[in-house]
């Protein structure tokens, strides 16, 4: 395949979305040589959602394809059993093979929705770290050293605060490393977060004898839906890429209006002078800051779903949150004529994970029947027979209840 080095999409390559790149002037070197280049990029299949946070980096990816290099496509199904420390005050828990495999399959599903997967090559670590030996494991060790592990800012900072660091946690860069020496990587792509590991893998192959990759860092961070932290699912505070289009929309209009340039910046593809002009505008008092954040829900829902379900998600929203209506499509649930607890609803239906969630969000005033909010946890719903009651969940869920 052939590689383009239009030097424009290249300094585009570059610039937007990265906060450091290791080595520029060899990467430019590289990108301008003409030599297609193994582009890694590593994934734990440690949950098995990707969110919008993901996309910024898998966009990066889009443009090394689009350039004609070859994106390889690391699953760290071996990584995962001890889960990335990056960021983390405490062990993380390791993961069962069958997490893991579950997890892994719906990657690629989701990762279709920006990448071409027919060209991606597909790897997983286990293909090395499955056959080695203790000896092996011994030998690649040698090459790193304890004060060196240890400088990690993470690792530093639990051993300030007293907290355990187990011996497992600190072999992760170690094979993190590794992966970039049998993939023979070019160029790593990865979150800021991830320096400390992706530095050492450019060490180890300098240690190994093969060239250095170089190293490109995406960012800044994408905040979630809370406007302040970094968008999570164990945090609750993410867009899926597979959240059906009303979700998406919803979630996204969520947001607070400070969050919006950052979610502008990341999460659309619009280009930086537009979203210039449409800050100054919001300033200067010609632009609701509603209808920018309309507009950036509608960008998001069309790169994932297409425009008509943007269109569609937007009337529902239109309809449900500013016209007060119900929605068209809610869930009918039939059940049977009596009194059942909201609680145990909540709970049957998929509203709140738990009991305790489901007692958190009455006593929040997070839960309406008929229209009212409810803040009893022992409330129980009345049905008669053909009689339909509407339950509402925060802003954007609701269920039909329709006695038999």
């Amino acid at each position: 395949m052939s590689v383009n080095t239009d030097q424009q999409k290249i300094d585009s390559l570059l610039a937007r979305h990265v906060v450091e790149a290791i080595a520029p002037d060899s990467l430019r070197e590289k990108l301008t040589s003409g030599r297609q280049l193994r582009i890694k990029f590593g994934a734990d299949p440690s949950s098995p959602d990707l969110h919008l946070g993901h996309a910024v980096g898998l966009k990066k990816l889009r443009e090394f394809q689009e350039l004609g290099h070859q994106v390889v496509f690391l699953i760290g199904d071996y990584t995962a059993r001890i889960g990335d420390p990056s960021g983390k005050s405490k062990t993380r828990p390791m993961l069962t093979p069958e997490e893991i495999d579950a997890n892994a399959k719906t990657y690629f599903e989701q990762a279709g929705k920006i990448l071409d997967v027919e060209k991606l090559e597909i790897r997983r670590n286990s293909e090395w770290f499955a056959d080695m030996t203790f000896e092996d494991v011994i030998r690649l060790a040698s090459n790193f050293t304890v004060a060196r592990m240890i400088e990690r800012d993470d690792f530093a900072n639990r051993l300030k605060e007293g907290s355990d660091i187990r011996l497992h946690e600190i072999m992760y860069p170690m094979m993190q490393a590794y992966d970039s020496v049998v993939l023979k990587a070019d160029i790593e792509v990865g979150a800021s977060d991830q320096k400390f590991n992706i530095l050492a893998g450019r060490e180890l192959q300098k240690k190994m004898g093969l060239p250095e990759q170089d190293c490109l860092f995406i960012g800044p961070i994408l905040v979630g839906t809370d406007g302040e932290k970094k968008m999570s699912k164990s945090l609750g505070n993410y867009v899926g890429l597979t959240d059906a289009p009303q979700d998406m929309y919803g979630k996204t209009m969520s947001i607070p209006d400070a969050a919006l340039w950052n979610w502008f910046e990341l999460a659309t593809d619009l280009s930086a002078e537009e979203i210039d002009e449409m800050r100054s505008a919001c300033e200067r008092g010609e632009l609701n800051p509603r209808d920018a954040k309309m507009r950036l829900a509608r960008e998001i829902v069309a790169e994932y779903h297409g425009a008509i379900a943007a269109a569609d998600a937007e009337e529902n929203f239109i309809a449900t949150f500013q016209r007060k209506e119900t929605p068209d499509d809610v869930t009918v649930v039939e059940m049977c004529a009596g009194r059942h607890p909201l609680v145990g609803i909540l709970v049957a239906q998929g509203l709140a994970t738990s009991k305790g969630e489901a007692r958190r969000l009455i006593e929040q005033g997070g839960v309406k029947v008929r229209g009212e909010v409810v803040s009893d946890i022992q409330a129980e719903i009345e049905l008669a027979s053909g009689e339909e009651a509407l339950i509402q969940k925060g802003k954007r869920f609701f269920l039909k209840l329709k006695g038999q």
